[in-house]
């Protein structure tokens, strides 16, 4: 692991279920990590692309069973034009991720591609006030002028995507699978703009929850991937830092459901993402604000010591006085995912 800034390596696991909630328990290992398999789906006319499912059963709720599952992801639409400039065109999307339709934004740059693809996952922004493309508008135009199709996710219950009512309640597991579609849906794709040959994942807060959960259910998917200022990796420490304090209702029908991590810690266990780090192939840059106050930089630093222990190429930076957001050194902060990206998607 290469650490930049100041960067610590405590052990610990860490996870990161896509939202400012979600937990695992350190204790014991997972019963059995499945078989790493390189996830890229197949090309067949008129299929949407599969991953491949894993064996060894597990519970309804957990990465396991995402694991197992064939997950599709296809019918990517380009709709309106929401912009144009000289650099990039901005259309609102659609596209299909294991049966539900989920909405976004895609940028696609000026000139001649194909060009490789970022996949995009926000972090926590309530669905009710949500609008689509929301929460990295930011990166959207950077990455879009740089040469990169930019595909926005809006996950399940935002903005026009098909409703989950389950989803809170199982910690957000959906919002991986739409990530994974969204994959599965540019490679489906077929439009002369998009080399779905190079697609890199990039996740900021929750979103970074998101990544650390994609690499593990659907290892090979992406070429490389990015997480800014993500939330831990424990589902049970997000929930008690973010929704806990705020009397959040859906805590008690979490645990109603699934159990305390005391009463029940085999299932904090299987949805911990870290608790499957060596199915983990893809590099990974994490980059953490040293003041952020919102996640704690010791999640990130738990977590690249995870990736660490288990062998994975995985780098974390500290940037010195950046908040959850980053500001004055959010443009050098790019710089430096642009380097990565290019080194793995050009």
């Amino acid at each position: 692991m290469r650490l930049r800034g100041t960067a610590g390596a405590a052990a610990g696991l860490l996870l990161a279920v896509a939202m400012g909630c979600t937990g695992g328990a350190e204790d014991a290992a997972p019963e059995t990590s499945p078989t790493p398999a390189r996830a890229t789906g197949e090309r067949a006319t008129g299929e949407s692309h599969r991953t491949a499912p894993s064996p060894t059963p597990a519970g309804p709720v957990s990465l396991q069973a995402l694991m197992q599952r064939e997950h599709t992801g296809s019918g990517l639409r380009l709709g309106e034009v929401l912009d144009h400039s000289s650099a990039y065109t901005r259309h609102a999307v659609t596209y299909e991720a294991n049966g539900l339709t989920i909405s976004g934004i895609m940028n696609i740059p000026e000139g001649e591609g194909p060009f490789p693809a970022v996949v995009l996952a926000h972090g926590h922004i309530d669905p009710d006030v949500y609008f689509s493309g929301q929460g990295m508008p930011r990166e959207q135009d950077r990455l879009a002028r740089s040469g990169y199709v930019v595909l926005h996710t809006d996950y399940r219950n935002h903005a026009r995507s098909d409703k989950d009512p389950d989803n809170d309640v199982n910690l957000r597991l959906g919002y991986t699978e739409d990530v994974i579609g969204a994959a599965l849906a540019l490679r489906d794709s077929g439009r002369p703009e998009i080399d779905g040959d190079r697609i890199g994942l990039f996740g900021r807060s929750m979103g970074g929850g998101v990544v650390y959960n994609t690499l593990v259910v659907a290892p090979g998917l992406f070429d490389a991937a990015v997480a800014y200022a993500p939330v831990s990796a424990r589902p049970e420490e997000n929930i008690d830092h973010f929704q806990r304090p705020n009397g959040d209702p859906v805590v008690t029908e979490i645990e109603e459901r699934h159990g305390t991590p005391e009463e029940n810690p085999g299932f904090w266990r299987g949805v911990t993402p870290l608790s499957y780090v060596d199915r983990v192939t893809e590099p990974l840059l994490i980059q953490h604000g040293s003041a952020d106050d919102t996640c704690p930089p010791g999640w990130s630093r738990q977590a690249a010591a995870a990736f660490e222990e288990a062998g994975k190429d995985v780098e974390l930076r500290t940037v010195p006085g950046e908040g959850h957001t980053f500001g004055p050194k959010w443009a050098s902060s790019m710089d430096v995912t642009e380097a990565f990206l290019a080194r793995h998607l050009r």
